[in-house]
């Protein structure tokens, strides 16, 4: 009878500690998976970042090329109303 017993309580102590271990690879892969997404969203939006600020460059750029040209073009007038 003892022998039963302690199989049995054996049998229940492998099968606990064999769930903790499948508990334990599941937060782990569940944990790895959230790490990547993050990652991933982190360099989506240092892409982002990128790209619309190199926008933002090329619109001040034009900005100022058009402002430039109309100071040019107003001083010429100035010029020849002299």
């Amino acid at each position: 009878m003892k022998k039963i017993i302690l199989s049995i309580a054996i049998m229940a102590l492998l099968m606990t500690f064999s769930c903790k271990e499948s508990t334990k690879d599941k937060v782990e892969d569940a944990t790895e998976a959230v790490g990547d997404d993050i990652e991933s969203g982190v360099e989506d939006a240092a892409e982002k970042v990128d790209s619309t600020a190199t926008e933002v460059g090329n619109d001040v750029k034009d900005a100022v090329k058009e402002g430039a040209e109309k100071v040019e073009e107003k001083a010429n007038e100035v010029k020849k109303s002299m």
